[in-house]
Formats: structure tokens, C-alpha cells, sequence
């Protein structure tokens, strides 16, 4: 496709776009890895307050909850620094971008993990603590690669679908691929085709990532017999 000379700015937008994919799952991973323990700890405020999150996140719309966020910590920031009578301290766009996918989609992951977790026998983890293992053993040994195998498909869902989350944070300031098409098409009145370039992109990187998901999905089943109709 004719780019118009925009070629270098396309691909800047999608460099944007796939570190802020990148990091925004790395914090989505760990809150839901914090909120799935927390959803099936024996503690009753715990799993209140995960159960909270959860319901509170995945009930409003994506778009909604990331204008919230944004706005909401920015406003809680400069109240600081009017409290502390510094200067006002704008937050980077990518950062908040960053915050409020991570945010939004660890309750997401919070329940693919719990769901995962309660898949792994529970007399699997009594034996590993009854042959002298660690708690840390037990995970890391036991656990986890079980629960990956369980947690993958919910994995590659919740990622897909943060993707392509990603191009709302156009509406936040990020000079994302969405935001730098939607500028090359103004500029060259051709927008239908910025965008239709935009999707194309989208989809090479969520195929690419599909990828990767097949690759860990034979990486954790080694070892796990397939049913035979």
C-alpha cells in the first residue's frame, strides 16, 4: 500500500502501540496473578475486595473506565501538587495509557487465573509440601506450569482483546498507530486508507502473537496425554 511518505510515522505509531500492548499486559498479568490469590485465599476481605474490583471492571465499558482513570489520576495528582505547592505535573500519555489498560484488564486476567488455579488438584500441592518443598517450590514446580495450561486459552483471549484495546488511548493524547493514521489521512484526505492500513497492521500483530500462543500452548502440555475420539 502507498503510504505518502508517512511510511516512518506508521511504523513509529505501531512501535507505540506494541510496547504499550507489551507493558500494559505485564501489569495486567500481575495484578491478575495478586487478584486471582486473592479471589481464592481463605481470607474473607481478600476475596471480597478482588470480587469488588472484578465485578466493578468488567461491568463498565472499556472506553469509559480508561476516560475515568485517566482524568481521575490526574486530578488526584494535581491536587498534590497544589497540596504541596509545587508545580503542576502533567501525566505522559503513554504512562497513563499504560495504568489504565493495565488496570482494566487485570480483572480480566484475575478471573482467567482464578479459574486456573482452582483446575490444579488440590492433593497435587498437599504431595509437594509432604516431600519437603518450599511454597515458592511448590509454585513454581507444581503450580504455575499446570495453571498455564488451563489459563492459556483465557491468556490468549484477554490478549487479543487488549490489542486492540490499545487504539482507544488515541482519545488520551498517545501518537499510537490509530492516532498516526487518523493524522496521515487528514493531512492526505485519504483516511480510508490510513485506516484500512491501520487494520491491516492490527491484524499482522495479533496473528504474529497467535503464533507465539500455539508455541506456549505445546510448551506447557508437554507431558499431557490428548483424548482420542
Amino acid at each position: 500500500m502507498m503510504l505518502h511518505g508517512y511510511g516512518a510515522v506508521i511504523a513509529g505509531g505501531t512501535w507505540q502501540t506494541v510496547k504499550l500492548a507489551l507493558l500494559s499486559l505485564l501489569l495486567a498479568v500481575l495484578i491478575g496473578l495478586l487478584g486471582a490469590s486473592a479471589r481464592v485465599a481463605r481470607h474473607k476481605g481478600l476475596n471480597r475486595i478482588a470480587a469488588l474490583y472484578t465485578t466493578l471492571i468488567r461491568g463498565v465499558p472499556d472506553l469509559v473506565l480508561m476516560l475515568l482513570l485517566f482524568y481521575s489520576i490526574q486530578m488526584w495528582l494535581n491536587q498534590l501538587t497544589d497540596y504541596a505547592g509545587i508545580s503542576q505535573i502533567d501525566i505522559d500519555p503513554f504512562v497513563a495509557g499504560v495504568l489504565t489498560i493495565g488496570v482494566i484488564y487485570g480483572a480480566y486476567f484475575t478471573e482467567t487465573f482464578r479459574g486456573a488455579f482452582q483446575s490444579v488438584p488440590a492433593g497435587q500441592l498437599e504431595a509437594g509440601v509432604s516431600v519437603g518443598m518450599t511454597g515458592w517450590q511448590v509454585f513454581r514446580r507444581i503450580l504455575f506450569p499446570q495453571m498455564m495450561r488451563f489459563a492459556l486459552p483465557g491468556i490468549a483471549n484477554n490478549w487479543q482483546v487488549l490489542v486492540k484495546a490499545t487504539a482507544l488511548v488515541s482519545l488520551i493524547g498517545l501518537t499510537d498507530l490509530v492516532k498516526v493514521a487518523q493524522d496521515a489521512g487528514k493531512s492526505t484526505f485519504s483516511m480510508f486508507h490510513f485506516i484500512l492500513v491501520a487494520a491491516v497492521i492490527y491484524l499482522a500483530l495479533t496473528s504474529a502473537s497467535n503464533l507465539v500462543l500455539i508455541w506456549l500452548g505445546k510448551r506447557y502440555s508437554l507431558g499431557v496425554r490428548e483424548a482420542k475420539l
